[in-house]
C-alpha cells in the first residue's frame, strides 16, 4: 500500500488523478506498480515530508488503486471510496490502518447527470465568446461529472483547505455535490467579473496609450520651443530639466517627481502651487553630486592658516593634523572639531581659513538662541509656512555637497516645548548616521558625511554630554598683549582702513598707541573690543580727511581719549597695602580671566557667617568648606568663631560670581584673619579645596594666569594637577610669574608666610 499526502485539493471517489512519476516518488516515497493500492491522506497544513506527524492529517482519507502506468512516466490513480484512518505511523515512510467509510447514495445517476449538465452548460456559455473558447471547450467536454470538474479545478477554486476537506467528509452524495457546485459557480462568477474588468481595462489602456502618444508629441514640441526661447520656459519644464540634471538619489528623485506631477495637476492658479514651487526650487537647488576628494597641499594650507591668524600655535597644529589624515585616507570629513574660548579669539574666522586651505565652500550656521528642534530638522510640509532646517539651508547656500560648515554658538542652544535642538544635532554630527540625514521639509535622505563640521562655543558647561561626546574639544585660551599687538598691526588695522577707505599714507598708528588700547581701553581675552577701537580711529580719521582738516594723521597714546571719545577702562590691580584677611584670587569669565579679592572680617556676634558679593551656590558651599577646614586646622581658635560673626565679601557686588576655584583663596583669607597675619597682595591663588585639606584642579588656567600677569601679580599658587595645563600658557606670561604647584592647603599657607 502506498500513502500519498496531499494539501489544498479535492480528492473524491469516482475520479482518476494523474501524476508524473518524479512528483509521485517525491510525495509517496516509492515507485508504484499497476494494481497497487493507494491511500490519499489530507494534510491540515502544508508541510514538508520530513516535518509531518500523525496529528497533521485529517481523519478521513480516500482509498484508490494504480490504474495506469505508461512509458512516459504518467501515473493514473483511480479514487474508489473513502476510509476512516484509525492509525498512522511515520518512520522511514507512512503506514496507515484504515476502515471503509460508506457513502450514502441519496441521488440517482440521472440526478447527478442533470446537475453536471447544468454546471457544464454554464461554463460552456461563459467561454463561448472568448478567443480561447475552442481550446477550453475541448477541455470541458472531457469531464464526466461534477466531481471531476471540482477535482480538476480544485487549485483555482476560491475556498480554503478546510472547506475542501469539508466536501470530502460529507457522507451524503447530495451534500457533497451541492458543496462542489457552489464552489464551481462562485469560481465562474469570479471569472466573469475578472473578464469584464479586463475588457474595461483594455479599453481604458487604449485610451491611455492614445493620451500618452499625444502628450509625448506635445512634450517634444514644447522642448523644441524651450530651446528656441529658453527665457519663456514653463515652471514644469524648468523643474523637469533641473530634476534630470540634479544627480539626486532615487528616493529624492521619486519624491520630486511626485511633487512635480501634483504641481502639473494643480495649475498656476491653485493655492498649493506656490508651496509646491518652493519645495521643488529648494531640492533642485541643492548639490546632490558627491565631490571627489582632491589632493591637499599641506604646505599651502599651513601658509594660509599662518597668514590669516597670528598665534594659536596648538590650534593650527591640530587643524593641520586633521587635514593630513583626510589627505591620507582620501576622505572629505574627519573628527568634529569644537572650538571653545572667549568671544573674539578667532573661533569662527579660523573655520573660514580651513575652508580656504581645503579649497572648499564655506558656510556659517548660527545656532545661538535656537530652541525649536524644527530649526535643525526642518518643518513638515503639512504645516503652513513650513521651511527647511538651518543645516540644509546652509548646504543650499554653500552650493556644494562637501562644504566646511561652522556651527556657531552650540552652547547657546535652548530647550522648550518645541523640542530639544541639541538632540537633533546628534544625528547631524554622528558620522554613522549623517549619511542618511532626513530633513522633515525635504522628507528624503541627504548625505552629510562629506561635510566638514566645525563647532564653536564660549563654554562647555551648557553643552549636553551626548552632544559633547561627538566632538573633539580644542581650547582657545585667548591672546597675550604681545599677540594682540601683532594681530592689530597685521590684520585689524589694515582691514579697518580698507573698509573705511583710509589709505596708509593718511593714517599712522604707533605701537605705543596700540598697546595703550590693549591695556587701557579693552578688557578681553579676544580682540573684538580692539577691532572696535581700530574702526573708531579710522572713522574719526575719515571725517578729518574729508573736511580737509589734516592730510596725514598720527595716533599716539596721548591722543587716544580724543579719538576714541572714551576714558581708559579701570582694571583691577594689586592692592598697595596688605591687610590680614584680604587675599587675591583668580577667576575665569567669558571675556577671559580676571583677579578678585576675598575680604574677611570678624565682628562681635554669635558665630554667624555673613556672605556678600552676589555669590552663587557653588561658591557659598566653598565658603562653608573653608570655614569648617580652618576650624579643624586651628581648634585652639574655636572661641574666636563662637564669639564673633564672620563676614566674607567679594567686591563688585553687582556682578554674579560662582565656581569652586576660590576654595583655597577663601581658606587662606580666613586663616590670615584668624592668625592676624597679612599676605602680600602680589601673591594670588586658584584652586578648589576639600575638607581633607587637599587642593583640587580647576579650569581656565591660561586665562587666569594672563589676568594675574596683567594685574601685576608676581607669585601664583595653582593645583599640582593643573601643571600640564601650563603648556597652553604663553611663554611671555610664564616668564613674568613665579608659578608654584601645591597639593595641600598647608603648602599654600607656608608659601604665604601665615
Amino acid at each position: 500500500m502506498i500513502v500519498v499526502p496531499f494539501y489544498n485539493m479535492i480528492v473524491v471517489p469516482g475520479v482518476t488523478f494523474f501524476f508524473q512519476s518524479e512528483y509521485f516518488q517525491e510525495v509517496a516515497g516509492k515507485k508504484p506498480n499497476t494494481g497497487e493500492d493507494v491511500i490519499f491522506l489530507m494534510l491540515k497544513e502544508d508541510k514538508k515530508k520530513e516535518d509531518m506527524t500523525a496529528e497533521d492529517f485529517y481523519p478521513i482519507g480516500i482509498a484508490g488503486v494504480v490504474d495506469t502506468l505508461d512509458k512516459e512516466g504518467n501515473i493514473g490513480i483511480k479514487a474508489k471510496h473513502r476510509v476512516d484512518v484509525e492509525k498512522i505511523e511515520i518512520n522511514d515512510g507512512i503506514q496507515v490502518e484504515a476502515a471503509l467509510r460508506e457513502d450514502i447514495e441519496d441521488w440517482s445517476r440521472e440526478e447527478l447527470d442533470q446537475h453536471y449538465e447544468e454546471v457544464k452548460s454554464a461554463y460552456l456559455n461563459f467561454i463561448a465568446g472568448s478567443r480561447w473558447g475552442i481550446m477550453a471547450r475541448n477541455y470541458i467536454m472531457q469531464w464526466n461529472s461534477v466531481s471531476e470538474m471540482a477535482a480538476t479545478l480544485s487549485y483555482q477554486l476560491k475556498i480554503s483547505n478546510a472547506e475542501k476537506y469539508n466536501i470530502i467528509q460529507q457522507d451524503k452524495m447530495s451534500d457533497r455535490v451541492t458543496l462542489m457546485e457552489k464552489a464551481l459557480y462562485e469560481f465562474l462568477e469570479m471569472a466573469k467579473l475578472a473578464s469584464a474588468a479586463q475588457t474595461e481595462q483594455e479599453a481604458s489602456h487604449e485610451q491611455l496609450y492614445r493620451e500618452d502618444a499625444i502628450k509625448k508629441q506635445m512634450e517634444y514640441l514644447q522642448r523644441e520651443l524651450d530651446e528656441m526661447h529658453p527665457e519663456s520656459m514653463s515652471d514644469v519644464r524648468k523643474f523637469e530639466k533641473k530634476i534630470q540634471e540634479s544627480g539626486m538619489n532615487e528616493t529624492a528623485r521619486g519624491e520630486a517627481a511626485k511633487v512635480l506631477n501634483r504641481m502639473k495637476q494643480e495649475g498656476q492658479n491653485s493655492q498649493e502651487y506656490g508651496i509646491l514651487y518652493d519645495y521643488l526650487d529648494f531640492v533642485t537647488s541643492l548639490s546632490w553630486k558627491s565631490e571627489e576628494p582632491s589632493e591637499i597641499d599641506l604646505g599651502k594650507a599651513e601658509e594660509i592658516l599662518s597668514q590669516e591668524h597670528y598665534g594659536l600655535k596648538k590650534v593650527k597644529q591640530r587643524i593641520l593634523q586633521q587635514i593630513a589624515v583626510m589627505n591620507l585616507k582620501k576622505e572629505q570629513a574627519g573628527s568634529i572639531l569644537l572650538f571653545v574660548g572667549a568671544p573674539g579669539t578667532g573661533k569662527t574666522s579660523i573655520g573660514q581659513s580651513i575652508a580656504k586651505a581645503l579649497n572648499r565652500a564655506y558656510v556659517r550656521v548660527s545656532l545661538g538662541g535656537v530652541r525649536d528642534e524644527a530649526e535643525i530638522r526642518g518643518h513638515r510640509r503639512t504645516y503652513i509656512g513650513a521651511m527647511p532646517g538651518r543645516i540644509m539651508e546652509g548646504i543650499k547656500r554653500s552650493g556644494a555637497s562637501n562644504p566646511v560648515m561652522v556651527l556657531d554658538e552650540v552652547d547657546k542652544l535652548a530647550k522648550d516645548y518645541g523640542g530639544d535642538p541639541s538632540s537633533a544635532l546628534l544625528e547631524v554630527l554622528d558620522p554613522e548616521q549623517n549619511s542618511t540625514f532626513t530633513d522633515h521639509y525635504m522628507n528624503v535622505p541627504y548625505d552629510l558625511s562629506n561635510v566638514l563640521f566645525v563647532c564653536t562655543a564660549n563654554t562647555l558647561d551648557t553643552i549636553p554630554e551626548p552632544l559633547l561626546n561627538r566632538m573633539e574639544v580644542i581650547s582657545f585660551s585667548g591672546y597675550t598683549a604681545m599677540e594682540k599687538l601683532q594681530i592689530a598691526k597685521r590684520h585689524l588695522l589694515p582691514k579697518a582702513m580698507e573698509s573705511m577707505g583710509v589709505k596708509n599714507k593718511n593714517l599712522k598708528v604707533s605701537d605705543a598707541a596700540i598697546q595703550a588700547m590693549i591695556g587701557d581701553y579693552t578688557m578681553e581675552a579676544g580682540v573684538r573690543g580692539l577691532k572696535k577701537c581700530m574702526d573708531t580711529l579710522c572713522r574719526v580719521a575719515a571725517v578729518k580727511l574729508v573736511k580737509g582738516e589734516q592730510k596725514s594723521i598720527t595716533v599716539s597714546p596721548k591722543r587716544l581719549p580724543q579719538y576714541l571719545d572714551q576714558k581708559p577702562m579701570r582694571h583691577d590691580h594689586i592692592l598697595k597695602e596688605k591687610k590680614p584677611g584680604i587675599i587675591t584670587g583668580l577667576a575665569w569669565t567669558q571675556a577671559g580671566g580676571d583677579i578678585l579679592f576675598i575680604e574677611t572680617l570678624f565682628t562681635k556676634g554669635t558665630g554667624k557667617i555673613i556672605i556678600t558679593g552676589q555669590l552663587g551656590d557653588v561658591m557659598k558651599e566653598s565658603v562653608q568648606i573653608a570655614v569648617s577646614l580652618v576650624k579643624s586646622m586651628y581648634p585652639d581658635k574655636a572661641e574666636i568663631f563662637e564669639k564673633n560673626d564672620l563676614h566674607i565679601h567679594v567686591p563688585a557686588g553687582a556682578i554674579p560670581k560662582d565656581g569652586p576655584s576660590a576654595g583655597i583663596t577663601l581658606t587662606t583669607a580666613i586663616v590670615s584673619l584668624v592668625n592676624d597675619r597679612a599676605v602680600s597682595p602680589a601673591i594670588a591663588m586658584t584652586g578648589e579645596v576639600s575638607l581633607r585639606g587637599g587642593v583640587l584642579p580647576i579650569g581656565g588656567l591660561p586665562e587666569k594666569l594672563m589676568a594675574a600677569q596683567r594685574a601685576g601679580i608676581t607669585t601664583v599658587f595653582i593645583p599640582e594637577e593643573n601643571m600640564e595645563d601650563l603648556d597652553d600658557v604663553a611663554e611671555e606670561v610664564k616668564k613674568k610669574l613665579q608659578i608654584q604647584p601645591v597639593s595641600r592647603v598647608e603648602e599654600v599657607l607656608t608659601g604665604c608666610g601665615i
